[in-house]
């Protein structure tokens, strides 16, 4: 499929208990096994292809992996050497982590992915590895994947990130865990925080004291986990956008992860004027639960702070911006220009396509809220941007290109629209 038509629909109410397992948690579990002592046990596996693609390198590594299609189960006697190239796919988040976890390990080791994710800079993560001994190469002096890692010791560090971003941080976490002695990881503003929730939990000692996080390095192996991973609140966060600008309609999204870094945009959302509401129903690694959205006339926001924890939700959070009263800015997103896509010109093209009156600014853009119109719109190969951009058609109907992209974080969402509005292939 290259393309899918969405039509316009009318009032729904649904509860959704199916939403794409979380995949950031997806992805560190699989590595994080690998630093452990024992069998990791891991339940509700995002099965995409970005966290599959972990998975398959974490085998590559030597790890002894069982998979009956419900439980994962790994063990690992420390990492090996790879006779394989890595391929991480379209994810920027397992190529950095995999850079952290690979800089302190015995052998060789190449990482690359598809053509988007090897124009994703890297240089974010593979300059401060290089600067404490890390012996890492690649395309543009490190900057473009494939990236060649050996691994060496590494040094102590206390790093100052100018970005707040939480593959950079646990990148220099995982590499933290090997280093010669404490280091300390201060990022300008508090990005997503699995990494450490998760690595506490298996009995790492890291400690977080507002933006300074301090590792002290393992001197043993990690207490395996077991988990059960969440829904994806960014996945989720699709379909609370089109309760809220559909009149009438209402969805419950179940079993998804409530951690206050995730559901900012739930948060805005809120802010903007739709009917949200959250019930924590677990509280492991951290706090899970349900979140309520109905439908409510929505008012224009301003965007600007905690833009770490909604850089993946602001293409879909834009859709809602396009048909809410007033203007709407977003700014101090810059980050958005170097994702899957340059996600800041993407969504200013949709939306013009759609008849959307949109200022674009370096770090962001400016929303006329108005009246979506149907339109075809590419999604330049970004999965986000396809999702945002078919989910605008719930207003107006809408043709959007190169899907394949959204096999990488959300399997079954086309399953799930189907219940509420009409969609063909092409």
């Amino acid at each position: 499929m290259s393309s899918v038509r969405v039509a316009a629909t009318e009032e729904f109410s649904f509860t959704i208990s199916e939403i794409a397992s979380d995949k950031s948690i997806s992805h560190r579990s699989v590595m994080f096994a690998m630093l452990a002592e024992g069998e990791s046990r891991i339940e509700n596996f995002l099965r995409a292809e970005d966290t599959m693609n972990s998975l398959e390198i974490v085998k590559n590594l030597g790890a002894e992996v069982e998979d009956d299609g419900e439980v994962i189960k790994i063990a690992s006697d420390g990492i090996k050497e790879s006779f394989e190239v890595l391929d991480c796919g379209n994810s920027g988040t397992g190529m950095r982590l995999f850079c952290g976890l690979l800089s302190s390990a015995n052998g060789h080791f190449v990482l690359t992915g598809d053509k988007y994710l090897r124009s994703r800079p890297m240089k974010r993560v593979t300059a401060p590895l290089i600067q404490i001994g890390a012996k890492l190469d690649g395309r543009q002096d490190g900057n473009f994947a494939p990236l060649s890692i050996r691994g060496a010791s590494l040094r102590a560090f206390d790093y100052k990130s100018t970005i707040a971003s939480a593959q950079v941080k646990s990148c220099m976490i995982l590499a933290a865990l090997r280093a010669d002695g404490i280091c300390s990881y201060t990022e300008p503003e508090l990005s997503r925080d699995h990494t450490e929730r998760m690595l506490q939990g298996m009995g790492a000692d890291i400690r977080v004291d507002g933006l300074t996080t301090t590792i002290v390095p393992m001197q043993k192996p990690l207490s395996p986990l077991s988990i059960r991973v969440p829904a994806d609140p960014s996945s989720a966060f699709f379909f609370a956008v089109a309760a809220a600008i559909t009149p009438n309609a209402s969805v419950v999204l179940k079993d998804v992860t409530l951690n206050p870094t995730r559901i900012e945009a739930f948060k805005v959302l809120e802010h903007m004027g739709a009917d949200i509401s959250y019930e924590i129903t677990d509280n492991k690694y951290e706090p899970i639960g349900d979140i309520y959205v109905s439908y409510a006339p929505l008012h224009s926001v301003v965007v600007s702070e905690n833009i770490a924890w909604l850089i993946d939700e602001l293409p879909a959070l834009s859709i809602a911006m396009a048909t809410a009263k007033g203007e709407s800015v977003v700014k101090n997103a810059e980050e958005l220009r170097v994702k899957e896509s340059d996600r800041i010109a993407t969504v200013v093209e949709g939306l013009r396509a759609c008849g959307i009156e949109v200022d674009e600014y370096k770090d962001g853009y400016k929303i006329v809220g108005g009246e979506l119109h149907s339109a075809k719109v590419d999604s330049d190969g970004d999965h986000r941007i396809a999702m945002s951009f078919i989910i605008a058609g719930l207003r107006c109907g809408m043709e959007v290109s190169d899907l394949e992209c959204i096999n990488t974080s959300f399997p079954n969402f086309f399953e799930l629209l189907e219940k509420i509005t009409k969609v063909e292939f092409s």
